[in-house]
């Protein structure tokens, strides 16, 4: 199921895998691969993540091994939490079948797999050690639920209740029947991956350009007209803090905003900016460094007592 030991390193360097992350897997590998009960969760957890392969849901859970069962330290500890690493390499042959199924073009197929090596490098700057602080998110990527299409990366999803009535709202058709479009109609969820550079607004433009012909051309039976993204980029204070010529609030320029349900109000999350843009959540809030407007921006409003908010917004394609 996985790469032999002397092909292991290149194939994580296909990924991006980390330099500081290699040697850790292929240590850690024959644990992985020779005690029962880790081989059990993996295969489970390859059949799971390769079932219905191409099928928009959501990704795909990946079991944890619980801390109660193995050490702090030590390979039995690195195993447990790179275990998800190994079930992504193991699922490699099937999702890169999918695409050449689907036609997707082999620099779009692996700077997408590639984003499993940039994620590592999200845990190792807040923890120090190789893992993954999200490990279902990957999914998405070995799943070919979501594309790294430059700059932005698009999901294949269905719009949400909250940005779905937003939509609805605006009396949008969908298609050549004119039926309406609202919640859990079809729609490309918009994320904006870390250690990619600036999101300048012509990187962004050329992404969504991309996004335009890649996804009518590979799969013509969905019918995307809709982009929408849920993020704390979103937030209209940040107008208060950055100019107008800001990449972000450019960004957010390209959005029409989806309101709050009346009957879910918007809950503040003010550990998402802090990790995004610190590397760590729990950071101390009168300790963070104030460097950029973006740094300050975050720090200054946290400081003053206010909350941060994860925005909704759409576009039409």
């Amino acid at each position: 199921m996985l790469p032999p030991d002397d092909e292991l390193p290149e194939v994580l360097l296909d990924l991006a895998v980390p330099h500081e992350d290699i040697n850790t897997l292929v240590a850690v590998r024959p644990v992985v691969t020779e005690e029962p009960g880790f081989r059990w969760l993996l295969e489970r957890s390859v059949a799971n993540l390769v079932r219905d392969m191409g099928v928009v849901r959501k990704g795909s859970d990946m079991p944890p091994v619980a801390d109660g069962l193995l050490p702090e330290e030590g390979r039995l500890a690195a195993a447990g939490r790179c275990l998800p690493v190994y079930v992504f390499l193991a699922a490699l042959p099937y999702v890169r079948a999918h695409h050449r199924e689907r036609g997707i073009p082999e620099t779009v197929s692996r700077r997408t797999l590639a984003d499993l090596g940039r994620h590592l490098a999200v845990h190792r700057r807040r923890t120090g050690r190789t893992g993954l602080l999200h490990p279902w998110w990957p999914t998405l990527h070995f799943r070919g639920e979501l594309y790294q299409l430059g700059r932005l990366q698009f999901q294949r999803a269905r719009l949400d209740e909250r940005t779905g009535a937003a939509v609805a709202a605006a009396g949008l058709p969908l298609g050549s029947g004119g039926r309406p479009l609202g919640p859990g109609g079809p729609a490309l969820n918009v994320h904006i991956p870390d250690f990619s550079g600036p999101m300048t607004p012509g990187a962004c433009d050329a992404s969504v350009d991309r996004a335009r012909v890649f996804f009518p051309r590979h799969f013509p039976e969905e019918p995307y007209t809709v982009a929408m993204c849920n993020s704390w980029l979103l937030d209209r204070q940040l107008r208060e803090y950055l100019p107008e010529s800001s990449n972000i609030v450019r960004f957010q320029d390209r959005f029409h905003d989806a309101p709050p349900l009346p009957d879910a109000p918007a809950e503040p999350d003010d550990t998402e900016p802090v990790a995004f843009v610190f590397g760590d959540p729990a950071l101390d809030i009168a300790g963070l460094p104030r460097r950029t407007a973006v740094e300050r921006a975050v720090t200054d409003h946290l400081r003053a007592g206010g909350h941060w908010y994860g925005g909704y917004g759409w576009f039409t394609l």
